[in-house]
């Protein structure tokens, strides 16, 4: 072990005791002999004890564990910190701007634990509030986690779908005679997706003139499959096949490989359809969509012609679930409403913070009814336009939802949702959820597992028996379009339709451009197969107010 690697261990050490808030004179210590260390004219694998210890700078104390290190390759007090250290908090060090301490701040004040969730923190504006940080910082360090993302494996569905899109318009562009189309996860509207997939038959010659390899880019050729590397964006990859061929190669790439096992071993693949249509055609099944192309059980369904038109973007009759400048959101609520009725949207559901949710500037009884005085005064000069009141209720650790039964009667109605003790069992998560999705006043259950992709695992929960609940129990189960939570997951979408439940696509806007988020959540729910029947943000504003006097009605 060298100078510099022993080194680095004394600096994460220091690092690492600065986030817990432990003793600063012993973390300056350890970040001075990481200093030292480096600079010094001979390795210390060369020294013996007795230049060791008397090393200016070094010391006993220090002097031991660079001899640990040595005989071990381990420090214990490193070793012992690290397992008490989420690695998502260890990721951190790796943000540009983000020093140890601010990121104590953000672990201890604000929960957070991963690059996943200080990423939607800095979108729902929380840094902005914490001493040490502020507007600027924020965005500092919303630019540095993009940047790290962008060269990690994996992507979020919303981030890789403008590259694919990009790629190919630039191809059809560039070569207008030739075949191009998206395949595999991004044409499957998966959540997270590694590669931007094309199929096209243009050779690999061709492409690797496109893409050939520079500074920034590394490209690999392998049976007809050719990928690329580049930095800072998600890695391509495209498989060259024969025009007759196309339509084959691109249903093969796109179906999941339960979909494809299941389709091969009872259906014929012709070697050169004319389209994918005539794939299903000839084989008597209704055309699945490729966004539908995951399991095996769709295949049945289009044996029986039971496919059915999935929800459109255009579908969307409103924003419900969006928090305004009461809360954590960034636009007052004229402005929100301002925005819906420019993009064309029928009513608009504020639901801003409970009060237990301080992080987020939740409101207490007092705000929350001069909040209604002011969306009353905005509905008499906004109408035929409608805004709706409502509050995003933390469910707390009992299940109760966050404030008395007086003040919950004043909301037109009530999401509730989890947002803290995240970590808990499934026997108590269950019984948590359960407790409010039994709460009369509970409207929605919103985001269920509070998930974030790539970054926080949900809630750990039995998702039949709280779908089953919510039937029970007449509760709308959330869709949450955020791209980075996508929850609920579109692999229970069908189980609700089955139950009876009614879902809901809502953006969680916490600004004006947090609107577009729905088109995610389409796009996740299309997945699942919902109609746009079965969501109540495609209520028309009739629909809604009816929807509303049956809620009534349960909650007295």
């Amino acid at each position: 072990m060298n100078n510099y690697e022993i080194a680095d261990h004394f600096s994460m050490l220091s690092k690492l005791m600065d986030i817990h808030g432990e003793n600063s004179f012993k973390s300056k210590s350890y970040s001075s002999a990481a200093f030292n260390i480096e600079r010094l004219p001979k390795e210390l694998a060369e020294m013996d004890d007795a230049e060791l210890f008397n090393t200016r700078g070094i010391g006993d104390a220090i002097g031991k564990k660079i001899r640990e290190l040595q005989q071990t390759g381990k420090m214990y007090a490193l070793e012992d910190i690290i397992s008490n250290t989420p690695p998502g908090i260890i990721d951190m060090l790796s943000i540009k701007g983000l020093g140890p301490k601010k990121i104590g701040v953000i672990w201890t004040e604000l929960g957070i634990e991963s690059l996943g969730e200080l990423e939607y923190a800095c979108n729902e504006n929380r840094l902005v509030a914490l001493k040490g940080f502020g507007a600027k910082t924020q965005d500092s360090i919303l630019q540095s986690i993009v940047y790290f993302k962008q060269n990690q494996g994996f992507h979020l569905w919303a981030e890789v779908e403008v590259v694919g899109e990009a790629v190919m318009k630039q191809l059809q562009g560039r070569y207008p005679h030739h075949l191009f189309a998206l395949t595999g996860d991004i044409r499957r509207q998966s959540e997270t997706v590694e590669f931007v997939e094309i199929v096209t038959d243009l050779d690999t010659d061709a492409l690797k003139d496109e893409f050939g390899m520079t500074d920034v880019v590394i490209a690999e050729l392998e049976d007809r499959v050719f990928t690329v590397h580049m930095l800072g964006s998600p890695r391509l990859k495209f498989y060259s096949t024969t025009k007759a061929r196309f339509y084959n190669r691109l249903f093969t790439t796109t179906g999941s490989a339960d979909f494809l096992t299941a389709f091969l071993e009872k259906y014929n693949l012709a070697d050169e359809p004319a389209s994918e249509e005539t794939i299903f055609a000839d084989n008597q099944l209704s055309f699945i969509p490729p966004m539908q192309r995951e399991t095996a059980g769709i295949l049945e369904k289009a044996a029986r012609q039971e496919i059915a038109s999935v929800i459109q973007p255009g579908d969307i009759k409103a924003i419900i679930h969006s928090h305004s400048t009461n809360s954590d959101g960034v636009h007052t609520i004229a402005q929100m409403a301002e925005a819906a009725i420019k993009q064309g949207f029928e009513y608009l559901v504020l639901s801003d913070h409970s009060q237990s949710a301080f992080y987020a500037g939740g409101l207490k009884p007092d705000q929350v009814a001069a909040q209604h005085q002011e969306i009353d005064a905005l509905n008499a000069s906004l109408a035929p336009f409608k805004i709706f009141k409502s509050i995003e209720s933390d469910i707390l650790n009992d299940g109760s939802l966050d404030y008395s039964p007086q003040v919950l009667n004043t909301f037109d109605l009530v999401i509730a949702s989890v947002h803290s003790n995240l970590k808990m069992s499934e026997e108590k998560a269950m019984g948590r959820v359960l407790a409010a999705i039994r709460n009369p006043y509970t409207a929605i259950l919103g985001h269920p597992t509070g998930r974030l992709l790539l970054s926080r695992k949900g809630y750990p929960l039995d998702h039949k028996a709280i779908i089953d609940a919510c039937a029970e129990h007449k509760v709308v189960v959330e869709i949450n379009a955020h791209p980075r939570r996508l929850d609920l997951d579109w692999r229970w979408i069908e189980y609700a339709i089955e139950k009876g439940v009614l879902l809901s696509i809502d953006p969680d806007a916490h600004s004006i451009d947090g609107y577009k988020d729905t088109y995610y959540g389409v796009m996740a729910a299309q997945k699942g197969g919902l109609t746009a029947q079965g969501n109540l943000s495609s209520f028309t504003l009739v629909q809604f107010e009816d929807f509303l006097i049956k809620y009534r009605a349960k909650r007295n």
